[in-house]
């Protein structure tokens, strides 16, 4: 009797004991190994805020005056410096707007023999043209960032450009009938305001460019296209002429 019972105790010990060790082993099923597994790691989540910068640029801008039937295309280059405001919008993407000055400087000469059979001189016209424009661009901006904070950008959109003055303060060597007959056909031989009879003051461009932004300071540069006619009054219908341009530019966040 005494044999069996410690034959049973010694049963229950063991059963006990191996319970024990079953209770205190950690389960693998649930072991948390995500600190091992990088493509477990938590994202970080991106936040969109609406808000408005205010930027002042500075910057080189060389426009084309294409003209079709008549002149040679001339070349006017210069400055522009304003101000742009950036309305932040979801998904890195921004419409900016705002106002720029631009002063611009063309050259353009015109020469030939002269009319008068009699005379062996050349006759010219230099064109020296002074002109002053403002534009109000509305363009679309895509930012990517790249490392830290700097972002490379991308942006499209129209702008129309304003014609203040455009002054040619022209120098002749003409003969009296090259001079006259110049008259004739309303071109002026005299310094004159190209913008009161000769081209229109609103030029509709549309345009395409980007750059790098580092904090608060930005590079860029970009290239508008003229859609519209700036002659004002067109002897032919096939009379025209547009203006593009392209400039880069560098700009401060305030």
């Amino acid at each position: 009797m005494n044999r069996h019972l410690a034959l049973i105790c010694m049963i229950c010990l063991i059963i006990g004991t191996l319970h024990a060790d079953n209770t205190n082993k950690p389960s693998l099923q649930i072991a948390d190994n995500t600190f091992f597994d990088p493509t477990k790691k938590e994202k970080k989540v991106e936040t969109y805020e609406f808000g408005v910068d205010y930027r002042i640029e500075v910057g080189y801008v060389q426009h084309q005056q294409r003209p079709q039937l008549t002149f040679p295309d001339l070349y006017l280059h210069g400055t522009r410096v304003g101000a742009t405001f950036d309305f932040h919008l979801p998904l890195h993407f921004d419409i900016q707007t705002g106002v720029f000055y631009t002063l611009l400087l063309g050259i353009n000469d015109q020469h030939w023999r002269s009319t008068d059979i009699s005379s062996t001189q050349t006759e010219y016209i230099h064109h020296r043209i002074l002109a002053h424009n403002l534009t109000i661009p509305v363009r679309v901006y895509y930012t990517i960032p790249i490392w830290k904070k700097l972002n490379l950008f991308f942006y499209t959109g129209p702008q129309l450009h304003i014609g203040l003055a455009q002054n040619d303060y022209l120098q002749t060597h003409l003969s009296a009938s090259a001079r006259e007959w110049l008259e004739t056909k309303g071109v002026s031989t005299t310094p004159y305001d190209r913008m009161e009879n000769e081209l229109v003051r609103a030029n509709i461009q549309y345009g395409v460019g980007g750059g790098l932004e580092w904090d608060r300071y930005r590079l860029q540069s970009g290239y508008d296209f003229g859609l519209n006619n700036l002659i004002k009054k067109p002897q032919m219908t096939s009379q025209y002429m547009s203006e593009w341009g392209w400039y880069i530019s560098f700009s401060y966040r305030l």
